[in-house]
């Protein structure tokens, strides 16, 4: 059980660094090897300018999740830091539902084009047994991982609320 605990925290707190990271690097990695090889060789692998595009979706889903789990989106954090500590918390909430709300939408939807791709047994570009869909997956994976973020985050500041602290509205990246 101790065990069991030990992954689950060390996945909470690094799932989309591994998963940012990777995708990252096999991207560098491609295109690096790829311009040297197309530049000095006069060769090129013929799925190399599909699959970094596809891992790009890797990169900013779980991108987006990190922000999420960080605090770092996109918010309105000067209007609401003005608001009355009610009005904060119902801000937070209202958001948390907006923030669930599409990404219920999201994962809905490419689920589909995940089912699809899988379906239409679809190749990557310059591949001969490289699923589409396992790229796809990215969107609905992170869009799941964004919804428990949420309420991650709303799950503290209902907290934060009972107990009459401050809340966190912006958070840094390096915290």
């Amino acid at each position: 059980m101790e065990i069991l605990r030990f992954i689950l925290k060390w996945l909470d707190e690094n799932a989309e660094k591994v998963v940012i990271i990777i995708s990252y690097a096999a991207m560098a990695g491609i295109i690096f090897v790829e311009v040297i090889r197309r530049f000095f060789f006069n060769v090129q692998a013929p799925w190399s300018t599909t699959v970094p595009i596809l891992l790009f979706l890797w990169l900013t889903w779980f991108g987006c999740s990190y922000n999420i789990k960080k605090r770092t989106h996109l918010a309105l954090t000067e209007i609401r830091a003005r608001l009355p500590y009610k009005l904060q918390f119902a801000a937070l909430a209202f958001d948390a539902v907006l923030w669930i709300v599409f990404a219920i939408i999201v994962i809905f939807y490419t689920w589909q084009q995940v089912y699809n791709s899988y379906d239409n047994f679809a190749i990557v570009g310059g591949t001969n047994d490289v699923k589409e869909w396992w790229f796809y997956l990215a969107t609905p994976l992170a869009w799941t991982l964004i919804i428990v973020r949420v309420i991650q985050n709303f799950l503290e500041d209902l907290k934060l609320y009972k107990s009459g602290k401050p809340f966190v509205l912006q958070g840094l990246l390096n915290e």
